[in-house]
């Protein structure tokens, strides 16, 4: 696969991603869910931090966390660039466009939301607000909103430790850049060998 059929994957990723992002954060107050299907619903929640809601503690951890995703997503592109000329497999192109796509799409909120927007507490916020924006430059949060809670109910009472609660599955809120990055890391997981046919034939060699 071509670069330049990398960076379609990439833009349209890009493009996806971020147009939900403005229309979500441009029309839904924080915490405001439109239900879709029983086991689907757009809830509008931010993510300051990693996976799962996870901190940097400290007063530069969110800059530290995002100056990390900026080396992280020139190692990616790296990468993708590398692979191309190498000939790398279709499959592990287009795997690394897809994470290189997402980790992009996740580093536009985590640098310029900050700037652009202003909160969404109790309010749809506004896109570059006269009296600026709710944080600073490399301060943004990561928009959320694609939620399916599959399975809402109280887990039976033979269950150890957690028989009887309520449990939701699947309960992440997460966005188009996530989609992105797990399909990436998905393929790769599948088609390992057709991903890295080469490393394949060499391992062997060297068994032989």
């Amino acid at each position: 696969m071509s670069l330049k059929k990398a960076s379609i994957i990439i833009v349209l990723v890009l493009l996806i991603d971020q147009i939900s992002k403005f229309y979500i954060k441009t029309n839904f107050s924080l915490g405001e869910e439109v239900p879709v299907f029983d086991w689907f619903r757009i809830l509008f929640v931010e993510n300051e931090g990693m996976a799962w809601g996870t901190k940097i503690p400290g007063e530069y951890g969110k800059l530290i966390l995002t100056l990390f995703r900026l080396v992280a997503i020139v190692g990616i592109g790296y990468w993708l660039w590398d692979s191309v000329r190498k000939n790398g497999s279709r499959i592990l192109i287009t795997a690394i466009a897809l994470i290189f796509a997402g980790a992009f799409g996740n580093i536009i909120d985590s640098v310029f939301y900050g700037i652009i927007f202003n909160d969404s507490y109790g309010q749809v916020a506004e896109f570059m607000p006269a009296q600026g924006g709710y944080g600073t430059l490399f301060h943004g949060k990561v928009v959320d909103m694609l939620y399916f809670p599959l399975w809402q109910g109280n887990l039976p009472e033979w269950i150890p430790f957690w028989g009887g609660n309520y449990f939701t599955f699947f309960e992440p809120v997460f966005n188009i850049a996530d989609t992105a990055i797990s399909a990436g890391v998905i393929l790769l997981l599948l088609f390992n060998k057709r991903a890295f046919p080469k490393e394949e034939e060499d391992s062997k060699e060297s068994s032989n």
